[in-house]
């Protein structure tokens, strides 16, 4: 079905031109610490120790590659006045790619997610290292806000007499509303997804492996630049009912409902968008899954606007009993939303499951809102998601590759024959 939301596609290109305007990163990024220092303020802390990889990206501007997000080698330091400090494995090479923070960055010290026998004693030097920073900082007496962390390094940080507390709320509120320019990064991941679903059409055919489709998206994706390919769930047939959430090695058949969803991130901003394709014709249960699941999303989008809550979001989808789950607890993720930034479940989440979100909705969130049906003689299921940025008076869609009815590819005869 037709959506009444307008779709909106990125202004500029991914390159910076002297010629003409395009993402400012040093506007973006002096934006993002000015949002994440005024949330630790109303948060009541002294500042924010992060190990988040995004967050760190969020207040630092510095990355140093996807490999190492699970070492818990790397933090830094948010205070709620005065310039973040980073600790990073790589000093020398941040001081030279990254100049605004050459007098602010030192090495790590970790104990490599307990690789580091604690009888060394290493989760006490990292303690009196903060507190170190703390006291530079004029700090060291005020709650110190954490996002996530290791026990042992965190009982270390008590030891040394610093009140922790929670942090990663403050690091959620200051990210819940986007910059334009992080919009406009937005955008422009997505339609990287636009292209990559234009081969996925091209390739679907009868013989066609699930998990050979993720490769032609993981493919396409670094070649257009992205940084990280978090996912891509391909799923098949009757594998799709219920929701198997992976891909598999299934060879797609003709009559073979498909749907897919890619996660991948382009300097530092993410995707997260479904679309279902059909191998051949559909039949009318296939047909009636996908036009249920399109209503449900249309009926979300036509709630979004400023001042909404989620909860009111979410009352328009069905309850779980209605599309074949037996509670909501087991139904969560298909009919749902959640913020879209540097990661992908950040403010707001849409769902039955957990009602109770009240905060109202703001001009410039991003999220996406997906849907899921089974069709009814258990061939398959339809899976459908767009993500959305919250207008003045609505909202715009930036997932542009077309869902307003479910495409049929790989046969002769259909919309798209490889």
């Amino acid at each position: 079905m037709k959506y009444n939301s307008p779709y909106s596609t990125a202004s500029w290109g991914q390159m910076a031109k002297d010629w003409e305007e395009g993402i400012d990163y040093s506007r973006m990024s002096k934006e993002r610490l000015a949002r994440a220092q005024a949330a630790v303020r109303n948060a009541g802390l002294g500042a924010v120790l992060c190990f988040n990889f995004d967050n760190i990206r969020y207040v630092t501007a510095t990355h140093i590659g996807e490999w190492a997000r699970d070492k818990f080698f790397r933090y830094a330091l948010c205070p709620v006045e005065g310039s973040p400090f980073l600790w990073d494995p790589a000093p020398p090479a941040k001081r030279i790619s990254s100049p605004w923070i050459k007098d602010n960055v030192a090495a790590p010290i970790t104990t490599m997610q307990g690789a580091i026998p604690p009888t060394l004693g290493v989760q006490q030097d990292f303690a009196k290292q903060i507190k170190k920073a703390l006291v530079h900082y004029g700090i060291a007496n005020q709650p110190l806000g954490i996002d996530l962390m290791e026990l042992g390094m965190l009982r270390a940080l008590e030891e040394e007499g610093i009140e922790v507390v929670d942090g990663q709320q403050a690091m959620l509120d200051a990210r819940e509303v986007k910059t334009p320019d992080e919009i406009e990064l937005l955008k422009m991941a997505a339609g990287m997804v636009d292209a990559t679903y234009v081969d996925i059409a091209r390739a679907i055919r009868p013989g066609t492996k699930e998990n050979e489709l993720v490769a032609i998206a993981n493919d396409r994706l670094f070649r257009m630049g992205s940084e990280r390919v978090e996912c891509i769930n391909s799923v098949s047939g009757r594998r799709g009912r219920p929701h198997s959430h992976t891909f598999s090695d299934r060879m797609i058949q003709p009559g073979d409902m498909i749907f897919l969803d890619i996660m991948h991130s382009y300097n530092g901003y993410r995707t997260c968008y479904y679309r279902t394709f059909i191998c051949g014709q559909p039949n009318n249960h296939q047909i009636d899954a996908y036009e249920t699941a399109s209503k449900w999303l249309a009926a979300s989008m036509d709630m979004v606007k400023p001042g909404v809550t989620p909860d009111e979001v979410a009352s328009v989808w069905p309850d779980a009993h209605e599309f074949g789950y037996k509670n909501e607890d087991e139904a969560f993720l298909l009919q749902y939303g959640h913020g879209v930034g540097m990661s992908l479940w950040e403010r707001p989440i849409f769902s039955k499951r957990f009602k109770g979100q009240t905060r109202p909705l703001k001009e410039g969130m991003v999220f996406a809102l997906e849907t899921w049906k089974g069709s009814n003689d258990g061939s398959g299921a339809a899976r459908i998601e767009e993500e959305v940025v919250v207008t003045k008076t609505g909202c715009e869609i930036i997932t542009n590759y077309p869902s307003d009815h479910l495409i049929s590819c790989g046969l002769p005869g259909c919309e798209v024959v490889a």
